[in-house]
């Protein structure tokens, strides 16, 4: 398996990376992107080193991370989620487009192949052909698979620039050609692939459009342009801790005419299969169930950070501050039960997959955004101008002429100086930074707008049952129903 060292020398290449106007020469070196590599590399090592959490045995005879397991029982899910449960640990779920995360989509995928059936390819055999080249290589895959935001009132083939969103500009006997943009390929720029689609419905006309394929991020005519990377510019990693060690930098992938082979492509010029591949495969489930696999790590981790601020206040024991504990306490309780109530009731669909119950993962991601949004206002109620009342950098600490003053005058019952100063910096890159400021945005669209998360929880809730019961109970009594014996 893969460790740190290989991962880092495999993003080292030539790529087509964009900061501040200029293309970025050396990655792993850039004070951009050093810091996720670093957490990306002690991912790899966690995981070629733990080979209990993380490995198991592939049908064909290698050995593969579980992340990108495809699970045929319930016993396959759990040993699935505690490998994602400690990789998230290790950024207290703040990596949101860790391997994990595609790797799900991808296991999806490879578990229900003849989705991908089409007479004028094998579709299927380049979908299982990459899945075993991803786990046999453990690639890190991340994805671009929203449109950019433009007129959204016309469908893709309506809009004044044609390549608007990623599309076919022609085909020959060895590939395609797509040109075109698509976004938002979070940790692009240190990934080694990106897989490629539109999630969101396309309509008739679009099938230009209408295509799944993966890409190496060092391909010719590819580009990423990241947005303000948040570790730039920060004075030290005690200072900005998050911001400067798992910014995974969003990126938007620009493609310049890019050739991408047959064997890379899934879907080609197929509305219909360009969402049957989320929705008919375990893809989407699998994909989503890591996702709030790590937004219950992260509740967990909240939940922690509340308690500790206000010990540090020395306030935990006031009702009022307990009351809102208990608040927290419930959210983060409220989002772990409904993972393993998923996983507990999955079924094995639609092909030998053994998927996460839909009702209770999309049920988690309908709350996603009003519950992390609730959690934050607690946490910034719980700081008050603590996260202000803050020295300019840690040289405050360390200089003769201002350290007597911190140590004397920013202090907390039972904590030293630096400890409450460390703790606060902290909340600070959570709840107000550029980088907390994202992770507030990233959750509440997580799944898109929140009507999209709240859809998916309606069509996969399972009404039929409510509905029996109400007719059940409707039927128990009418005009005539009297409270006497036999009626």
């Amino acid at each position: 398996m893969r460790n740190g060292r290989q991962y880092r020398k495999a993003i080292t290449g030539k790529r087509n990376v964009y900061v501040n106007g200029s293309r970025v020469t050396n990655i792993p070196e850039h004070p951009a992107f050093a810091g996720i590599i670093r957490t990306l590399s002690k991912m790899y090592d966690a995981a070629s080193s733990n080979p209990e959490v993380f490995q198991y045995r592939t049908p064909w005879g290698t050995t593969g991370n579980r992340f990108y397991m495809i699970p045929r029982s319930m016993e396959d899910q759990v040993s699935r989620r505690k490998a994602i449960e400690k990789v998230a640990s290790m950024t207290a779920g703040f990596v949101g487009r860790s391997p994990d995360h595609v790797a799900g989509f991808l296991a999806g995928f490879a578990g229900n192949p003849s989705v991908f059936q089409d007479k004028r390819a094998d579709f299927p055999g380049n979908v299982t052909r990459f899945y075993r080249k991803a786990v046999d290589e453990d690639l890190y895959v991340t994805y671009a698979i929203i449109p950019p935001q433009s007129d959204k009132q016309k469908p893709a083939h309506l809009r004044e620039n044609e390549f608007a969103q990623v599309g076919v500009l022609s085909e020959d006997r060895n590939g395609i050609i797509v040109r075109g943009a698509q976004m938002l390929a979070t940790g692009g720029a240190v990934s080694d692939y990106i897989f490629v689609s539109c999630i969101p419905p396309l309509k008739e006309g679009d099938e230009k459009y209408a295509l799944s394929f993966v890409v190496p991020v060092d391909s010719d005519g590819l580009k990423l342009y990241c947005r303000y990377p948040y570790a730039l510019g920060k004075p030290s990693v005690f200072d900005y801790p998050f911001s400067t060690m798992f910014d995974e930098t969003d990126a938007f992938v620009v493609f310049d005419d890019v050739f991408i082979p047959w064997e890379n492509v899934f879907v080609y010029k197929n509305i219909k299969l360009t969402q049957a591949q989320f929705f008919e495969t375990a893809a989407h489930v699998l994909g989503n169930n890591q996702a709030q696999i790590r937004l219950a790590v992260k509740m967990k981790f909240l939940a922690g950070l509340g308690l500790r601020i206000s010990q540090m206040n020395n306030v935990d024991k006031i009702p009022s501050v307990v009351e809102k504990l208990g608040e927290i306490a419930s959210i983060a309780s409220i989002v772990e039960a409904l993972v393993l109530a998923s996983e507990y009731t999955g079924k094995v669909k639609p092909v030998d997959v053994y998927a996460p119950n839909p009702r209770f993962l999309y049920g988690a991601m309908g709350l996603q955004a009003e519950l992390y949004s609730r959690v934050l206002h607690t946490l910034r109620d719980f700081s008050g101008a603590g996260v202000l009342q803050l020295p300019s950098t840690y040289n405050d600490l360390l200089s003769e002429d201002t350290r007597r003053d911190i140590e004397k005058y920013i202090t907390s019952p039972g904590f030293g100086s630096e400890q409450r100063i460390k703790l606060f910096k902290l909340a600070w890159d959570v709840i107000g930074s550029e980088f907390g400021g994202r992770h507030y945005q990233y959750e509440m669209f997580y799944a898109g707008a929140p009507y999209v998360a709240k859809n998916y929880a309606y069509r996969n809730y399972g009404f039929e049952e409510g509905s029996e019961i109400l007719d059940g109970i409707l039927k128990s009594y009418g005009i005539h129903t009297t409270l006497k014996e036999g009626n």
